[in-house]
């Protein structure tokens, strides 16, 4: 063993071929045939395409082609474009500092040549001759042979036999479904980031895709269906926000329509596609009050910003970034996320389904009599904010001591509610008027198109939970002075920034003071929280100042309290609630912020158009 251990360290240094280089250098490039699909389409997309066709066979293992209309290659440059480091793309230092191409490493194409049967076909759009040419590789040495060739003005690459001679590599592929399955992504994914282009896609002679260029909003939405699903469309809100240099646009789910996996995010940095920790957690925080545990978020979402503040050079595959202002670009993507949300009400959760349908304003759905529309006009409910509250207080106080309403009184309101819904000249709110409350738990509402069921208690929850939190972001936080100081042993990097950022750390409540090299004195702390773990909670903030250059765990930690608050004090299942009162809980739903879903994600109500009940009865069929 000593004697194989010492002639190790004496072979001498060699230099490695051009091919074994370049093959090493493919072990980080090439990874699949999805990777060689990335690699050549954002070489066509650089180039100016606005077309790109791509044929595939046998999951991308046989043969990969991709045809654009670019500028093209000249004959001069050919035999470069399949050497390493070599690329159009940079030319010096300062043009690293400011990227606007996807590509520039100068690797792609020598790797993917050095395990594969690589030709390469294009027409210049410069060239005075108008003759096209044609290079391929050959030899241990990768010696690039240049031919001419007949082919319109752009490039199309082909890449045969991917692997055939690394076979330990080919061995780790994929059957031909699944490696398709991720060629197909990749193209979804460059797709999205590109709506002037038009894509094809091919397999095995057979149209997977076709993707026309869009060019107007419309086009811009119908293309996300195609590519995410029309139930995303369906159950999104449009994001559009700029500050400070930041621009954020695009497309996030309604709360209600989660996922069980992280399948369907799409993040793109000036056109790149990206998965980033800290675009991650700004989303996450973004969701934390509307979405159930477990359950992802669906995005396609695009932030701008100038390319000189974002590092895009620190990946192989250059999936990952490193922003300048890392803080900045959190804050302003979980604010502009947390406000979008917020402001989603019950008319965008109707109008975002596909089954709404507009019912005749002056007649009404079949099986109401003529008697009802003679009935004598009603004075409008008193639906005020201070109502509401007082109505469902009092009622939960009188259920508490056992007086119950009586089923005789409940008619006439009842009646009054259903009145407005067949006035012709009445604005029917979005969740309707109620007409009945079912065992004590769900809320039955009637709106102009169809039926409303509100879970009750978990919208009151809502409601409740909103007010207790404005109220308490209308008053400086309050803080608890600890009696018996709490002294933590830190790194000295947690120390350092204990003591850099102790005005950030006393706006969220907490006064630490540093004592030593590495260990802090916790002083004081939120008065919500004098009771929580303060050792890991400090911990937990620090930890995420270090990383986000911010601390959402006290909010959260707030939040949370507030959220056990309002659950105890909103109104229980089993309590039965007159008219009037579940009409002002419709209508404090229709006005708060998240209304759509309980403190713990789940939803608060759901609607059934009479188009969707028909169908449930085989109506007119």
């Amino acid at each position: 063993m000593a004697a194989l251990s010492r002639a190790l360290f004496m072979h001498r240094i060699n230099l490695l071929s051009q091919r074994l280089a370049n093959q090493i250098a493919a072990g980080e490039v090439v990874e699949r045939p999805a990777s060689v699909v990335k690699e050549l389409l954002e070489n066509s997309l650089d180039s100016g395409a606005t077309r790109l066709d791509i044929d595939v066979e046998q999951g991308g293992v046989k043969l990969i082609r991709v045809r654009d209309n670019g500028t093209g290659i000249q004959k001069d440059d050919l035999a470069l474009a399949l050497s390493r480091h070599a690329t159009s793309k940079i030319k010096e230092l300062a043009d690293l500092e400011s990227i606007g191409s996807l590509g520039f490493r100068g690797e792609a194409l020598a790797s993917i040549s050095s395990v594969s049967r690589l030709s390469l076909q294009s027409l210049a759009a410069a060239a005075s001759d108008g003759l096209a040419w044609q290079v391929q590789v050959e030899g241990q040495d990768m010696e690039a042979a240049v031919t001419p060739v007949s082919h319109p003005e752009g490039t199309t690459v082909e890449v045969r036999d991917l692997f055939f001679n690394t076979p330990a590599r080919r061995k780790f592929l994929r059957t031909e479904k699944t490696e398709f399955g991720r060629i197909e992504e990749t193209v979804k994914r460059l797709a999205l980031s590109r709506f002037d282009v038009q894509f094809t896609l091919n397999h095995n002679q057979r149209s997977a895709h076709q993707l026309q260029a869009a060019r107007s909003d419309f086009e811009k939405q119908r293309r996300v269906g195609l590519v995410c699903g029309p139930a995303f469309v369906e159950n999104s809100v449009f994001v559009d926000m700029e500050r400070a240099g930041l621009r954020l646009w695009g497309w996030v789910s309604l709360p209600t329509f989660s996922r069980s996996q992280a399948d369907l995010q799409y993040f793109y940095v000036n056109g790149r596609i990206i998965r980033d920790k800290l675009v991650a957690h700004a989303i996450k925080q973004a969701y934390r009050d509307v979405l159930f545990h477990g359950r992802h978020p669906a995005y396609v979402l695009y932030l701008e910003l100038a390319p000189a503040a974002v590092d895009v050079n620190v990946h192989p595959t250059k999936h990952e970034v490193r922003f300048r202002d890392s803080r900045l670009v959190h804050d302003f993507l979980f604010s502009a996320l947390h406000k979008a949300l917020a402001e989603v009400r019950p008319e965008d959760h109707i109008a975002a389904s596909a089954d709404a349908a507009e019912a005749p304003a002056n007649q009404p759905h079949s099986g109401a009599s003529d008697d009802f529309y003679q009935m004598e006009s009603q004075k409008p409910l008193t639906l005020s904010e201070s109502s509401s509250v007082h109505q469902l207080s009092d009622y939960s106080r009188s259920a508490e001591r056992g007086q119950y309403y009586q089923p005789s009184a409940q008619p006439r309101p009842q009646l009054d509610s259903l009145a407005k819904l067949y006035e012709a000249d009445e604005e029917i709110p979005p969740l309707g008027y109620a007409i009945a409350q079912l065992h004590g738990i769900y809320i039955l509402a009637q709106n102009k198109d169809g039926l409303i069921v509100v879970d009750m208690h978990a919208a009151h929850e809502r409601i409740t939970y909103e007010r207790m939190k404005a109220a308490s972001l209308n008053e400086k936080l309050k803080m608890q002075p600890l009696l018996v100081p709490v002294s933590i042993a830190v790194s000295q990097t947690e120390a350092d920034c204990a003591e850099e950022q102790r005005e950030t750390l006393l706006g969220l409540g907490i006064e630490l003071e540093r004592v030593a090299q590495e260990s802090i004195v916790v002083r004081q702390v939120p008065t919500l929280l004098k009771d929580s773990n303060v050792e890991q909670l400090v911990r937990d903030v620090l930890s995420d100042v270090l990383e986000y250059g911010s601390s959402e765990r006290i909010q959260a930690h707030h939040d949370e309290l507030l959220s056990t608050m309002a659950c105890h004090g909103s109104v229980r299942a089993n309590r039965h609630l007159t008219i009037p009162e579940m009409n002002s809980l419709l209508r404090d739903m229709e006005a708060t912020e998240r209304s759509g879903q309980c403190n713990h994600g789940r939803p608060t109500w759901v609607y059934q158009s009479l188009d969707a009940l028909d169908k449930l009865f085989l109506r007119g069929q």
